[in-house]
């Protein structure tokens, strides 16, 4: 009878890559935390205009529960905020920095209404089944292996209510010198930059069981974006 090959001091492979993957998230963790504090200005200069039109394109309404996964520095959950100020919004990212940044800033923006941000592993959502009419995600997907991708937006449908929706936006993949600089920059810092998954990820949708309603591309200064709007 052989003996398995993990018994004999062989690598297991499926291991391997699960730690690798984990030891990138761990990473990608502590670089967000040591950048909270400047993250705003890169959402100034290449983010805005994304954040705007996934606005416009997510179909929320004053009075909803959103929710908001990788809020970064806040800009975009602030966003959600003035445009739900009779409902719920909540806000979860990795970082625990990025998070109580992101809590502290709104709270003064908006002392009165029902916001709250925590630091969360969006693989394993801390929320019932249908528990949010809306879920909102700005460039958070290129930070995961493709495993957790696929985790990830399963936890987004299982939270979203019947008919929600999910708004989504991806670093574009349509500008070559763009994708050739990136590449270098993943290259430099994997756990900062992540790698570029918009080509994809709407067939990765599609095979989750959402539909995409809407697919529009951005860009600001020399910034590409992908926004798409996904139905439950």
């Amino acid at each position: 009878m052989e003996t398995p090959v993990s018994k004999v001091g062989f690598p297991d492979m499926q291991w391997q890559r699960a730690s690798f993957h984990q030891t990138i998230l761990e990473r990608t963790k502590r670089i967000y935390d040591r950048v909270a504090a400047i993250y705003p200005a890169s959402t100034f200069f290449f983010h805005s205009r994304a954040h705007r039109c996934a606005l416009e394109m997510s179909g929320i309404k004053d009075g909803m529960r959103v929710l908001e996964v990788a809020t970064g520095s806040g800009e975009m959950f602030r966003r959600l905020v003035r445009a739900n100020k009779s409902g719920q919004t909540i806000g979860v990212d990795l970082s625990p920095n990025m998070a109580a940044r992101t809590q502290r800033t709104t709270r003064k923006m908006f002392p009165h209404a029902k916001s709250h941000c925590q630091a969360v592993d969006a693989r394993h959502l801390p929320f019932p089944d249908a528990s949010f009419d809306a879920v909102v995600c700005c460039f958070m997907l290129e930070l995961l292996g493709e495993e957790d991708i696929h985790k990830t937006l399963h936890e987004f449908k299982r939270v979203l209510k019947p008919k929600g929706s999910m708004t989504l936006v991806l670093i574009g993949q349509n500008a070559a010198g763009f994708n050739r600089a990136y590449k270098v920059a993943t290259k430099v810092a994997p756990a900062f930059w992540g790698r570029q998954v918009e080509q994809r990820v709407p067939g990765w949708i599609v095979n989750c069981g959402l539909r995409i309603l809407g697919d529009k591309t951005i860009k600001q200064t020399f910034y590409p974006s992908r926004v798409l709007a996904v139905k439950k």
